[in-house]
């Protein structure tokens, strides 16, 4: 497997810089993070930063690079392991030396759709959130609403509108009266297992694994979120074939929802993820307190109810 290295440049103001792949290459025309593959008996931040000065005509700091995402891919029967690293210290102004063109851009501004494939998954690395709160199953659309707002109001900026036990009619209904203000604050809003809702309200959906396992291809265009629940590293893959852009991996600890699931436990949990190809969320057992815990085990945050939430019952 060949492994490839890749810097995120990030600049004072939060933008990032890409590269159009020029004519005559694989993907030609597409853009890509910069960087390169490893040469024999090189080390990989050696490479990197031989490759940023190759590519762009800068000197980086290493001291600057952080772990970002490992994206293993293929590209029909060529396999590598892409290697995501933010680079926020260098010398030099990058010039386009190799690529087509170069171009600095928010993350919120890049479309995935411009992006190799295997480069969308750290697209979204860069731009996700480290936490994801999903509103408790048993409360009211009323009460999951305030809870919304205030989670909105306190920075959240990605939840899951999960209320299993109502009408789907009403739950839709919540989420739309929800809309105005969560584009108000830059966040995203997904439904819960409800792609014709998602569809209909412009909005992102969460895949329950069934799901995962029964769809054949991408339920919502690129561009509107689409997350999956997985337990296992078969459904990690089917998540990342599907084109998701995102996972949650479960049970990482105990639970009260589901006393008797053994829990992945944390080595498990960092083994599967590190070995997914799209950015994975730790949910079960686990407080917002534990984001730390998530990334030095290869995850991108955390995901939860109850610990989202303070054990906020509905007064209903």
């Amino acid at each position: 497997m060949m492994h490839v290295l890749a810097g995120v440049l990030v600049d004072g103001a939060g933008r990032i810089l890409i590269a159009q792949r020029p004519p005559g290459k694989h993907l030609a025309g597409m853009w890509e993070f910069p960087g390169g593959k490893v040469e024999p008996g090189e080390a990989p931040m050696a490479a990197l930063e031989r490759e940023l000065d190759e590519e762009l005509g800068i000197a980086v700091d290493p001291l600057s690079f952080e772990d970002l995402i490992r994206v293993p891919w293929n590209y029909g029967e060529r396999s590598m392991l892409l290697e995501a690293v933010v680079v926020r210290a260098w010398t030099g102004e990058p010039q386009a030396l190799e690529a087509a063109a170069i171009d600095w851009r928010l993350p919120r501004d890049i479309d995935p759709a411009m992006l190799a494939p295997a480069d969308r998954p750290i697209l979204a690395a860069i731009w996700l959130p480290e936490h994801y709160p999903i509103t408790p199953a048993d409360a009211s659309v009323a009460h999951a609403s305030t809870l919304v707002r205030a989670a909105l109001a306190r920075g959240e900026r990605l939840l899951q509108w999960r209320l299993p036990g109502v009408p789907v009619d009403e739950v839709r209904a919540g989420a739309a009266a929800l809309l105005p203000e969560v584009r108000r604050f830059g966040a995203h809003l997904l439904l819960s297992r409800d792609i014709e809702g998602a569809r209909a309200l412009g909005v992102g959906v969460h895949l329950s694994s069934a799901q995962v396992r029964e769809l054949g291809e991408r339920p919502l265009p690129l561009g509107s979120l689409v997350g999956a629940s997985c337990h296992d590293p078969d459904e990690l893959a089917l998540a990342s074939a599907l084109g998701c852009d995102f996972a949650t991996l479960s049970p990482v600890e105990p639970t009260q929802s589901h006393p008797d699931t053994p829990p992945l436990g944390w080595p498990r949990f960092a083994k599967w993820a590190e070995n997914a190809s799209l950015p994975v969320y730790a949910l079960g057992g686990l407080a917002p307190a534990e984001v730390p815990m998530a990334r030095m085990h290869a995850g991108q945050g955390i995901a939860g109810i109850r610990g989202f939430w303070n054990n906020a019952t509905d007064p209903a």
